[in-house]
């Protein structure tokens, strides 16, 4: 039983599908993760309108929504919320995935992402390993809501 050359060209073939579905080039925001190798486009009309005040950085916690971001796996939105000049909450908004594994990858690397930002106080974070497209997303998404309140 050989199956190693048909493993072989699945694989090449699966590569090949993949970078053909991340063509394009953004910066990344995630520190420790190399040169921007994995494109993230953003959905401007995707995007809430913010609650809360946005001036006061102190006293009342402010939040907003940050942009729908597009990924190879799915489309995400975190909401932030800032009080007194930090951030005390990071949620998802918005999770759309286009299979189930994706899915039960972004359940389990939410959390730890959250944590990153929540520990960052920003959107400069490590990336997860086998995650990175969620975890670009994340980071996009969250500095996007840190914009529109004026913060970091």
């Amino acid at each position: 039983m050989r199956r190693a050359p048909a493993v072989v060209a699945a694989s090449a073939a699966g590569f090949a599908g993949v970078l053909a579905l991340h063509s394009g080039s953004r910066p990344s925001i995630l520190s420790g993760s190399g040169p921007p190798a994995t494109p993230v486009t953003s959905s401007p009309t995707a995007t809430a309108p913010i609650t809360g005040s946005v001036t006061p950085l102190t006293g009342a916690a402010t939040t907003a929504l940050g942009n729908s971001e597009q990924y190879g796996y799915g489309v995400l939105a975190v909401r932030v919320t800032v009080r007194g000049g930090h951030i005390t909450n990071v949620s998802v908004a918005n999770l759309q995935t286009a299979e189930q594994y994706s899915q039960l990858l972004a359940q389990q690397v939410i959390p730890v992402l959250r944590n990153e930002v929540l520990s960052a106080q920003s959107a400069h974070i490590n990336a997860i390993s086998g995650a990175t497209y969620t975890s670009e997303a994340y980071a996009y998404s969250v500095q996007s809501a840190l914009d529109r309140l004026g913060a970091k």
